[in-house]
């Protein structure tokens, strides 16, 4: 009878495990993660990149595919993705998430244009004279993202966001440094903006799974620390920097 249970919660435990996870991320994430071709679905992007070494050095089975970030956060919410890329690590994530990480390192900053009158910031108010863009759905920094500042989240992606800046649609926008700057030069723009000198964090970038979910959690970490060792993620940051 004990080798007849057990047999038995190995047959109905077995398809938990073998079944693939679902990985989502973010489809308008230049150069992170982005679909290069509307009629190529295929993953592209260093955070991708990234992603995918990790979980192969798990020797998980996985199916990963990209879409609007509202839509990433919500699959993960109703547990129809099993992990999720790439979140900033503030106290409201770390309450919704099991965090993993960090698999690397970004900055968040202010931009401008020209035309606008600040030169730098050094408290929130100073900012306060100013509509400032951000992308709806996206949590920058705790402090920041609760001050009562006039704000724009129209935008659904950073693209739209660097396009709004442009056109005079706000004054300054807010996002990560080394994605702006890839979508102002895609619009070859770059002597038309600036960075504020002081950015608004250094923020390290995770991924997310379901909260509970430490299993999954743990096996990514584990694989995640090896590569880290290994210093292969380091190879594929530099090949992207080029």
């Amino acid at each position: 009878m004990r080798y007849l249970s057990l047999a038995l919660l190995l047959i109905l435990a077995g398809p938990t495990w073998a079944q693939d996870w679902k990985v989502v991320g973010d489809a308008q994430f230049a150069p992170y993660s982005f679909i290069l071709d509307p009629d190529d679905s295929q993953p592209k992007g260093l955070d991708v990149e990234l992603v995918q070494a990790v979980l192969n050095e798990a020797q998980v089975s996985y199916e990963l595919r990209l879409y609007p970030w509202e839509r990433v956060k919500r699959m993960l919410d109703r547990g129809q993705a099993q992990m999720a890329f790439q979140f900033t690590g503030t106290a409201e994530r770390r309450a919704q998430y099991e965090l993993v990480g960090p698999i690397r390192m970004g900055s968040t900053v202010f931009m401008t244009t020209h035309k606008t009158a600040i030169q730098d910031w050094q408290a929130v108010e100073d900012l306060s004279p100013y509509t400032i863009g951000q992308v709806r759905g996206y949590a920058y920094e705790s402090s920041f993202d609760k001050a009562g500042l006039s704000r724009d989240t129209s935008a659904q992606n950073p693209r739209q966001l660097v396009s709004m800046l442009l056109a005079g649609r706000i004054d300054i926008i807010v996002g990560d440094k080394v994605q702006l700057l890839y979508f102002v030069r895609e619009q070859l723009a770059e002597q038309q903006v600036r960075f504020l000198p002081t950015p608004l964090v250094e923020m390290p970038r995770f991924v997310a799974f379901a909260k509970g979910d430490v299993e999954r959690a743990r096996q990514f970490s584990d694989a995640l620390e090896r590569l880290r060792a290994q210093g292969s993620l380091t190879t594929i940051e530099q090949r992207w920097a080029q």
